[in-house]
């Protein structure tokens, strides 16, 4: 019909086609073509942006896009839209032809200069477009080093080719390599200041560098060259969330919806922002107008189960079951609906029915994560080789101010409850789970031989040495702290250095959360991690990564004997005030009535226990795991040295046999 000229029937039969598949991609392109022919641009306009948030690798949604920005005289914007189409798909023929003419159109209505920083961009994106295009190729086939190779041809030909710099970099970055991507994206936007989509990658990088007033300045510079795109808010919106700035980063949401009110993903971010500020009633509201939008949003889902005090509806819970059951639905939205029945199931006492989408749930995610159980084994071992009694005797840095308190352990064992106890105290700034102490033991090696890692980087530090790496730690976790004389690191990773801390920052204090091993692994299977822990989706790496834990706890009691302060959660929940009381007492701090009232604490919690920290104390935690005893055999065979040593009380009923 489109092609002999009948668009009002094209339009009439594509519609009608959505309303039973109201997520198909090639309708609703073809809906909106229509539509466009008929100039109906509002009705246009939602049919692409709904295109281009479920698809955004689609290039026949952003051809359509581009023409309807044509038609409506927004030609930077068009020529944006076919750019990307020429990147989704290099053998379109006409979108050449649509870019060409884009741009004589911007020339011709002064919307555009032939100047000499409008000639780069123009460059940029033509020139060398044959190798662009295979090197892009060499990126989707799972080549990025030939793709390198390639742009660095191009770099050295014409070193001032703006995309062969983004796309560079962004390869780079793909790499974790955010510096050199840095230096990259940095060269593009001096050789092309209006081009959005370096500012946008730019803005990205700073953001892993956690060079958060960087990242925030290339945002500001998207707003500033389009300020009238959802997407600039966006970008803005998720910079300012991660500098910790959540209430800025609400109101930059809101603004991306009023500009567009189809923004799913836009809801689901200020959801999050208003979970960890402490507005649960709003967040719950603007998580479930995020699935009204969009009923398929599996983070959604997933982030109201995540808030572990929420109850799903029977619809709710029937809506995710039907999701479940659609062959197109993406692996992470399987991971995170999983996830979530598995935590609503076990709030309705359901625990086979619990346990089993977990499972469903972990064999997915397992996939996608990169962990070698072998080479942690071996990497506790030359840590126990490394530092000895007598390494751990020599002359190490002097104290360091503020001090740390530094909580580990294992996630699900209690540490977010003790760090809440603790940053309820007037002399102590909470922060969250920092990156920064691994950031800087990965900075030893600059200079070091390429074969050496940690621990053997610390094997020649000297006292200065000791110093520098505990001054370093201090100058760049500053911007998380508020000027108190004690601050909290609780990441709980962090107990592989406790013997480098000693040397490094003397002064301190070294909590490790503690729990039955059988709740502290469940805790860890039911959870679906953000990053980090990489072990704790395969039952059997679970349990041998916990037995690795206890192996190198249990050296750090022998070598330094009482530089770490064992908290039991089991023992927390039973009597919250002499533990609050040994907390204290270890940590040099007087005791104040507040950390016992510490679910009155109004602070940013960004972890999984967000909303549980904002209650008073309970037991429902505690023992868990025997509802789940059945499922659990294997983890109970390969815990078995340790449970043991238990009292009887808290042993399986069953022992598997060995």
């Amino acid at each position: 019909m489109l092609r002999n000229g009948d668009a009002i029937g094209a339009a009439t039969a594509a519609e009608k086609g959505l309303e039973s598949n109201p997520d198909d991609a090639n309708l609703l392109c073809l809906a909106a073509r229509a539509n466009l022919v008929e100039r109906r641009l509002g009705r246009t306009r939602k049919l692409v942006e709904r295109a281009l948030s479920l698809y955004p690798g689609f290039a026949n949604a952003f051809d359509v896009h581009g023409d309807l920005l044509l038609v409506e005289g927004r030609l930077s914007e068009a020529l944006t839209a076919y750019e990307q189409v020429q990147r989704l798909d290099p053998a379109r023929r006409s979108t050449a032809r649509k870019i060409e003419k884009t741009r004589q159109l911007a020339v011709a209505s002064g919307q555009a200069s032939e100047g000499a920083e409008n000639e780069r961009l123009r460059r940029s994106q033509m020139a060398y477009a044959d190798e662009i295009r295979q090197a892009e190729q060499f990126e989707r086939s799972g080549a990025p080093e030939k793709a390198e190779a390639i742009y660095r041809r191009i770099l050295r030909k014409d070193p001032d080719h703006v995309e062969a710099c983004r796309l560079l970099a962004g390869i780079a970055a793909a790499h974790e390599r955010y510096r050199e991507a840095a230096v990259f994206l940095q060269r593009a936007t001096e050789l092309a200041p209006d081009y959005p989509r370096a500012w946008v990658d730019l803005a990205n990088v700073q953001r892993h560098l956690e060079d958060f007033d960087a990242a925030i300045e290339c945002a500001e510079k998207v707003l500033e060259l389009a300020p009238e795109r959802a997407e600039s808010y966006m970008v803005y919106g998720s910079v300012l969330g991660v500098a910790g700035k959540h209430d800025e980063a609400i109101a930059t949401y809101r603004k991306a919806l009023q500009l567009d009110p189809s923004r799913a993903g836009a809801l689901c971010s200020m959801a999050h922002h208003l979970k960890t500020i402490g507005k649960q009633d709003e967040a719950v509201a603007t998580y479930r107008e995020c699935i009204a939008l969009q009923p398929d949003h599996g983070e959604a889902f997933w982030s109201l189960a995540n808030l572990k005090t929420f109850r799903f509806s029977d619809a709710e819970l029937d809506a995710m079951q039907a999701l479940l059951t659609r062959e197109d639905l993406s692996d992470e939205s399987r991971v995170q609906i999983n996830n979530a029945l598995g935590l609503e199931f076990e709030a309705r006492k359901e625990f086979d029915r619990a346990f089993t989408h977990f499972s469903d749930c972990n064999a997915v995610r397992r996939k996608t994560e990169s962990y070698d159980p072998v080479d942690t084994e071996s990497t506790n071992d030359r840590i126990v080789e490394q530092f000895t009694e007598e390494f751990l005797a020599q002359a190490g840095g002097p104290d360091v101010h503020p001090a740390p308190i530094f909580v580990v352990g294992l996630p699900r064992s209690g540490s977010t409850l003790i760090e809440q106890i603790l940053a309820s105290h007037s002399q102590v700034d909470g922060t969250h789970e920092l990156s920064d102490l691994s950031k800087v033991v990965r900075g030893l090696r600059r200079g070091a031989r390429r074969d050496q890692r940690f621990p053997e980087i610390t094997e020649n530090l000297q006292r200065g040495g000791w110093a520098r790496l505990g001054n370093e730690y201090i100058g760049r976790t500053a911007k998380y702290r508020a000027g108190a004389p004690y601050f909290i690191d609780k990441n709980p990773n962090n107990f592989v250095f406790i013997g480098l801390l000693k040397l490094a920052m003397p002064n301190a204090k070294i909590i490790n959360a503690r729990r039955h091993p059988l709740d502290s692994c469940l805790g860890s299977f039911k959870q679906l991690f953000a990053s980090g822990q990489p072990f704790s989706y395969d039952i059997v790496e679970l349990g041998e990564y916990y037995l690795e834990y206890q192996r190198l706890m249990d050296h750090w009691h022998s070598v330094l004997p009482g530089f770490v302060l064992d908290v039991h959660y089991e023992e927390v929940v039973a009597n919250l005030e002499q533990q609050v009381h040994r907390l204290l007492d270890f940590c040099g701090l007087p005791f104040e009535d507040a950390c016992l009232r510490f679910h009155e604490t109004e602070r940013a919690v960004k972890t999984a226990s967000s909303e549980q920290v904002r209650q008073p104390i309970y037991s429902s935690s505690v023992n868990l795991w025997r509802n789940y005893e059945g499922n659990l055999q294997t983890l109970i065979e390969i815990l078995q040295p340790l449970l043991e040593k238990l009292p009887q009380n808290d042993r399986p009923l069953v022992t598997p046999a060995t």
